[in-house]
């Protein structure tokens, strides 16, 4: 597809939380977003103690269990479960009492440094997970960009400073390219070169950056004689901040280096631009389907401030460049720069 570059010649150092203003607020408000259960990220942050949690290969995940007081684990317990309720349920509280909170870890790695919830059904042991992180107004962009705009649904609920994410399950991507992709058979991989290249094509027209492996997971669904599969982001911190072209097409990572190669081995470039050209028809479609609910995302967004001035003059210039449509630069946020891009689908793509 293109030339890899290598990771830190693409990204900043580290991005800045950037707070949810009261435009944004409203807007969570208004479609269900908000939670009013007093369940923080700092609240979460008062444990006592932790243990390394190692995988079934016995090793060292970068994640650590949480041990808190007796009278504060009670009490963040009942929240949490609350919390499960309104985010996977209706919120009416009638299931709290077979559930269990099995684990709270903590990631020590990264920007959002998120905590990772297990809630347990005791009736019959199955389990799934949610997340804790600290809100940023970004990363509620970006969940909910992908709740209107991708193939797949997303909730996410917001208590003030506290975001709160349901867990996307699947294969991540850097353990699937380390020890699945090359077990795949012929026609497995020339699905999964579909898949990449109608995932790299999304990421590119909604602005979301950094999909190096490891933010996105790869989900097999077994279909009859055969296993189809789906790529999903799984990490949203990176909506529309930086400033360089590159960083929103998951083909120049290096890391993505042997899915771009699986492309180039498995399709023909003419197979190439018609998947590009059916996923942005697609989002044309959806943009058309939820035209009033994103105009009022596009309102909050067009007058927030994420990014610099320098990174949103450099991502103006290059998406001029790109596309050769002088409305980019007339844009004076990334909102603007964002809704710039879906006008310029919509004109050129919708059926």
């Amino acid at each position: 597809m293109s030339e890899n570059i290598a990771t830190e010649k693409l990204l900043s150092r580290k991005k800045p939380t950037y707070p949810i203003d009261d435009a944004l607020f409203g807007y969570v408000k208004k479609y269900h977003r908000y939670t009013n259960i007093p369940v923080s990220y700092d609240d979460l942050l008062r444990f006592q103690g932790s243990i390394s949690v190692y995988n079934k290969d016995d090793e060292d995940t970068l994640w650590v269990r949480c041990y808190y007081p007796d009278h504060e684990r009670d009490m963040i317990d009942n929240y949490l479960k609350r919390v499960y309720d309104i985010l996977y349920s209706d919120g009416k509280d009638k299931t709290l009492d077979y559930l269990n909170i099995d684990a709270i870890d903590f990631c020590t790695f990264g920007n959002t440094k998120p905590f990772r919830i297990k809630v347990r059904n005791v009736l019959n042991d199955s389990f799934t997970y949610f997340y804790v992180k600290k809100a940023d107004a970004s990363r509620v962009y970006g969940l909910e960009i992908e709740h209107l705009l991708s193939p797949h649904r997303i909730s996410f609920l917001v208590h003030d400073d506290t975001l709160i994410e349901e867990h996307i399950a699947g294969i991540p991507g850097d353990e699937f390219i380390k020890d699945y992709l090359e077990r795949c058979d012929r026609l497995e991989k020339t699905q999964i070169a579909k898949e990449f290249v109608k995932f790299n094509e999304r990421c590119t027209i909604r602005l979301l950056g950094d999909m190096r492996a490891y933010n996105y997971v790869v989900i097999p669904t077994h279909d009859f004689d055969r296993v189809s599969f789906t790529i999903r982001a799984i990490d949203f911190d990176q909506q529309s901040y930086e400033g360089n072209l590159k960083v929103y097409r998951p083909q120049f990572f290096k890391e993505n280096f042997p899915m771009v190669d699986n492309v180039s081995k498995h399709l023909k470039l003419e197979s190439v631009e018609q998947y590009r050209k059916e996923e942005r028809s697609l989002i044309a479609k959806r943009l058309t389907n939820t035209q009033t609910r994103f105009r009022q995302l596009m309102k909050c967004m067009k007058q927030d401030e994420i990014t610099t001035k320098a990174k949103l003059k450099s991502l103006k210039a290059d998406l001029h460049n790109f596309t050769g449509d002088i409305k980019f630069k007339k844009s004076r946020t990334m909102g603007g720069v964002l809704n710039t891009a879906l006008d310029f689908v919509v004109r050129n793509y919708k059926t």
